[in-house]
């Protein structure tokens, strides 16, 4: 029994680890008042970007090379974020429609440039990845050593410190207070002095970079390659944990465990004795379906931010 727990907790964590990054981008974006369907081309390029830089450094950084392929994937996935921020801020497009050309554009652009660069359709395997190690003295603690802390997913422990340190900067922080006000009501941030363009590019950019980063971990952790697809509906998973965790940091972190748990039990079905009379086709959808039957649960339920989505114009 401890056994089977211990392998659907770290194939859980395995699997929540990317999206709890890309939805705590979302809730960034989003309290500042930007919606981000873009979250998965983000994740794409924050993919791309960190398994190209894996293949190509691998002998300079050795072991260290995912961790460095890290900052590769934040970059790319930051600077990528512009694109959104630029049309939704400056030039007041629709967020949903400029979101889904962000993703159009990333998985056309990051495939273009794989065939350009390896002149096939995917990169090779990396060889530098995250594993999943045991953790000292805390692996020896009886029954939840074994569940807990043994092949544990490493990113995916940063990911809930991060999610932990997200709560706190935005509803602990003087910038977290004005990211939230410019999502809630700009006007009246504006006439207090706050920049509300500025405010909104800031939210936008760190999705790009949690976005970014979510993509490099699942890439170097899951996949291990890049191809069409490595980033498969993991952006808009990501988006509807926020959703459901209601625009709030831990809420999405816990959704995105969640359907982290349902992305496992497609993958593990076959370890655990009490799923392997169940069709393959069944577990792969479950997911899928979890998140639909999630996000029909809420509507009604949960309130964006008043200003989400809304153009800002000044003194309008």
């Amino acid at each position: 029994m401890i056994s089977t727990l211990a392998i659907i907790v770290s194939s859980t964590l395995l699997m929540a680890g990317p999206l709890i990054f890309t939805a705590l981008g979302g809730v960034f974006s989003e309290r500042g008042g930007v919606v981000n369907i873009g979250l998965e081309g983000m994740m794409i390029m924050g993919a791309f970007s960190s398994i190209v830089f894996n293949l190509t450094f691998a002998d300079v950084f050795g072991n260290w090379t995912p961790w460095v392929a890290l900052l590769a994937g934040m970059f790319v996935g930051g600077v990528f974020s512009l694109v959104h921020a630029v049309a939704t801020i400056n030039f007041r497009a629709d967020h949903v429609i400029s979101g889904v050309a962000i993703n159009f554009l990333a998985l056309g652009i990051s495939l273009f440039l794989v065939k350009v660069i390896y002149d096939k359709g995917q990169t090779d395997q990396i060889k530098h990845y995250f594993g999943k190690p045991d953790i000292p003295l805390l692996k020896d603690i009886p029954v939840i050593g074994d569940i807990f802390f043994k092949n544990v997913p490493v990113m995916s422990y940063v990911a809930i410190l991060v999610a932990i340190l997200s709560w706190f900067i935005i509803y602990k922080t003087r910038f977290g207070l004005r990211l939230r006000s410019v999502g809630e009501h700009p006007l009246a941030a504006d006439t207090m002095g706050i920049k509300v363009r500025w405010m909104r590019y800031q939210g936008v950019i760190i999705s790009g970079i949690l976005g970014g980063l979510g993509g490099a971990v699942y890439a170097q952790s899951f996949t291990l390659d890049f191809g069409h697809a490595t980033i498969s509906g993991q952006g808009y998973m990501a988006l509807a944990a926020m959703i459901f965790g209601k625009w709030n940091p831990l809420g999405a972190m816990g959704a995105a465990i969640f359907f982290g748990f349902a992305q496992c039990l497609s993958i593990i079905s076959g370890q655990l004795p009490f799923f392997s009379g169940i069709p393959d086709v069944y577990l792969q959808v479950a997911p899928y379906v979890l998140t639909i039957l999630a996000l029909v649960g809420l509507i009604g339920k949960s309130e964006a931010p008043k200003a989400d989505g809304v153009n800002y114009i000044k003194g309008k």
